[in-house]
């Protein structure tokens, strides 16, 4: 039987190069993006490469019971992987930033992920299989001023990820949390155009290697994924400094990569 991949954020960056390693694959996949447009020249060049049905939803995620949208309009489709990819910052001080802006991206990064996770892991586990990854970040764990909600949302989506997979445990369901530091994506234009997400050089990753690296992970059903070395340990050196000094390196850099 066919499986079926529902990606969000599939029309461009990390979302569409994960529709393409599920296509490999031979999974049919749900691609759902805000971007009509993106999203149409997605699905005809995945289909000039493979022999598989691509379905399209053009969504605002950031809305609120979204999930259940989605869900109802996918009928009796059986989803098999899910990839809860879609995601934006928003930069500069948390009193000042546009709360609008800001509470879209906390409705998007915690309420859908957690609502449309829900609603999947239903199905599957009452079927005994099925696959999940949700991308955090690096972010996920230390505080981040001067991106404050986009940090937290990351901690936050890393926290859930790994309870729920470990409440999963020999249900035959996975759940795999991917934790990437800069990479190249469309994320930075979603982002101010003085963050420091728009000026970051150093350790950017390709968004195929990190696609490629949290695909893997998901399959193996690991429920941690940091793509590499020097991520691995920016991950885990808050753990040997204090708090507050993490916080303020963060804050540094943040500053200072604004000023580039």
């Amino acid at each position: 039987m066919i499986k079926t991949a529902l990606i969000t954020g599939g029309a461009s960056g990390l979302g569409y190069e994960f529709a393409l390693l599920f296509a490999k694959d031979g999974y049919n996949l749900v691609l759902v993006d805000i971007n009509a447009e993106s999203l149409n020249t997605a699905q005809k060049k995945i289909s000039d490469l493979y022999a598989i049905d691509v379905k399209l939803m053009t969504k605002d995620l950031s809305l609120i019971n979204i999930a259940s949208e989605i869900i109802s309009e996918l009928g009796d489709t059986h989803i098999n992987a899910l990839v809860n990819n879609a995601g934006f910052g928003v930069f500069g001080a948390f009193h000042e930033a546009d709360w609008e802006r800001q509470s879209a991206m906390l409705n998007l990064h915690v309420l859908t992920t957690s609502h449309l996770t829900k609603l999947v892991l239903i199905g599957m586990v009452e079927r005994g299989e099925g696959k999940i990854l949700n991308l955090s970040s690096l972010a996920a764990f230390e505080p981040g001023p001067l991106m404050a909600l986009y940090y937290a949302t990351k901690g936050y989506i890393l926290s859930f990820s790994e309870a729920i997979a470990n409440e999963l445990k020999d249900t035959g369901v996975t759940v795999t949390a991917l934790c990437p530091g800069p990479t190249k994506t469309l994320f930075q234009e979603a982002v101010a155009s003085n963050s420091s997400e728009n000026k970051i050089k150093f350790n950017m990753a390709s968004a195929q290697k990190v696609a490629a690296y949290g695909y893997k992970s998901m399959m193996q059903g690991k429920s941690v994924a940091i793509p590499g070395f020097i991520n691995k340990i920016l991950a885990f050196m808050p753990r040997f400094i204090p708090r507050n000094m993490a916080t303020s390196i963060v804050r540094k850099i943040q500053e200072k990569n604004r000023a580039v």
